[in-house]
Parts: structure tokens; C-alpha cells; sequence
């Protein structure tokens, strides 16, 4: 069975190769569809496609955000002379020597600033895409503990989830029992009503049984109860078969439709105080549902 996966997350990776060393890390947030965004150092664009990629491939809803630090260790290089630098030196050395300031020395020329320049190397292509490819393979391990870091959220989530379905069946039952004394209740209401108002009236014995089986076939709430049953099926189905979370979105506004149409057609406190107690516990279901993947 699929683990259910929520869609909060932390996940991080390390890694070096030659003189360069970075670290990953991937975290997520809830959303209602699957967002990445990626930062990375410069000269890296093709990590971006690779994150977007790896996240793809694991996940299906979620604001995720990848970023990476590189850092390169700086080398000797090969010294260089600045000749623009060392001629103004030598230029303003000469104006000082001909008003009888002593002569410049090699030694303080080569000290002063941008004389001597460090040449940095050129990046061997073939070692700069081994480094984007080890890199690239670190963005996956992030993201694989991001995704282990969701499915414990999950773990967690699943037995709360299904705590409020068992309260959303049991509540049902209840309603179903309650509605069962619904048609006895309309009918004493309205016999007694009717023969307050008109107590002479021809055929009154025959209008209250016809009125009173018309106001019962508008507050017959049979269907709701059989529609609230199939939707509480559907969801325990949807939670043994991850990711669902679109699905399960659907299935709360369609929980919260029959528990309106059940308040709405109550007759009595009894089933309307169920009712509303139905809809408080889906409103919470709903709640823990936006944490679903």
C-alpha cells in the first residue's frame, strides 16, 4: 500500500568534488497543485531543469523550493604582472626621484596594490559538468528526504483523517435514526395545527393525512443518508490509495453539500443538532485534508 504523504518538509545533502563543495536543501509547503522553484549558484542553469525534473518524478502537490550553495576553494594560480598598473607606478616613481626622493625599489613596486594579479585557470568543461552532475545527484538525495520527511507528516495524519471519517459514519447513524421518527413527528405537528386553526372543517381527517405525507416526502432525508454512506466509502478508499488530495478536496465540499441539504430538511432539533454536529466534524476533516498530498 502507498504511504499517505502530507506536504510539509525538510530535506538536505552535502557534497565535493576537486575544489568544489555545496550544499542542498529542499523544503515544501502546502499547494494546491505542484510548484518548484529553484536558486543556484551562476553557471549552473542546468540544475534547474534537473530539480524541476526530480521533483516531478516524486511528488504531485506541494510549493517546493530548491536551493543550492557551491562554493570553490580558491587555488594558487600563476602570478601575473599588471603592466598598465606597474607603468603609472614606475611614472609617478620617476616625478618623486627628480625631486630627490629616493628611487623606487622592485621590492615596493611589486607590494603595491594591482601590480601582481593571481590568473585564475580556466574551468575544464569536462570537470565543470562532472561537478553539475554530482551536484544534480545531491538535488535528488535532498528531495528523497524531503519526501521521507512528508510521509512521516503523513503517518502522522492518516489515523487523525480516519478518526473523523469513523465520527462522520457514526453521526450518520445517528441522523438515519433520527429521521426514522421524522414522518410521526410532521404529522402530530401539523394534525394539531390544523385542527387549532379549523376544527369544523369538512374533511379535515383527509387533508391532514395528505398534507402531512407531502411535508414527509420534503423532509425525506433517505438520499442524503445513502449519499453521505457512499461518500464516507470513497474516502477511506482514497486514503488506502495515495496521492488523493485533489480527490479528497472534491469529496469535502460534496460531504458539506448533503449535510446542508440534511439540516435544511430537518424537522426536529434531534436531527438538526446532528446535523450541525455532521457538518462541525467534516468542516475539521477538511481542515486536515489540506495537509494531504
Amino acid at each position: 500500500m502507498t504511504a499517505l504523504s502530507g506536504m510539509t518538509g525538510f530535506g538536505r545533502a552535502e557534497g565535493a568534488a576537486g575544489d568544489w563543495s555545496w550544499t542542498v536543501e529542499a523544503r515544501s509547503v502546502n499547494g494546491r497543485s505542484l510548484e518548484v522553484r529553484f536558486r543556484g549558484p551562476p553557471g549552473f542553469d542546468a540544475l534547474e531543469k534537473a530539480a524541476r525534473d526530480a521533483a516531478q518524478a516524486r511528488f504531485a502537490r506541494g510549493q517546493l523550493t530548491v536551493g543550492v550553495q557551491a562554493r570553490r576553494t580558491a587555488g594558487q594560480g600563476a602570478l601575473a604582472i599588471n603592466r598598465a598598473a606597474l607603468d603609472q607606478y614606475l611614472a609617478l616613481a620617476r616625478e618623486l626621484e627628480a625631486s630627490g626622493a629616493t628611487p623606487a625599489s622592485a621590492h615596493g613596486l611589486l607590494s603595491l596594490r594591482g601590480v601582481v594579479e593571481v590568473a585564475e585557470e580556466a574551468d575544464d568543461a569536462e570537470a565543470l559538468a562532472a561537478v553539475q552532475s554530482a551536484i544534480a545527484a545531491d538535488i535528488a538525495a535532498a528531495l528523497d528526504a524531503l519526501k521521507a520527511a512528508r510521509e512521516g507528516e503523513g503517518a502522522a495524519l492518516r489515523p487523525v483523517i480516519l478518526g473523523f471519517i469513523d465520527r462522520i459514519e457514526t453521526l450518520v447513524g445517528q441522523a438515519e435514526t433520527e429521521a426514522a421518527s421524522q414522518t410521526d413527528t410532521i404529522r402530530e405537528r401539523f394534525t394539531r395545527r390544523m385542527r387549532e386553526l379549523a376544527p369544523e372543517a369538512d374533511g379535515l381527517e383527509d387533508r391532514i393525512v395528505t398534507e402531512a405525507a407531502s411535508l414527509a416526502v420534503r423532509a425525506d432525508v433517505r438520499e442524503e443518508i445513502d449519499r453521505l454512506r457512499a461518500h464516507i466509502a470513497a474516502a477511506r478508499a482514497l486514503i488506502s490509495a495515495p496521492p488523493a488530495g485533489r480527490k479528497l478536496d472534491f469529496l469535502m465540499q460534496e460531504f458539506m453539500r448533503e449535510a446542508n441539504t440534511l439540516c435544511s430538511k430537518s424537522a426536529t432539533t434531534a436531527l438538526t443538532a446532528v446535523g450541525l454536529e455532521l457538518k462541525a466534524t467534516i468542516e475539521q476533516l477538511r481542515e486536515q485534508i489540506q495537509n494531504v498530498e
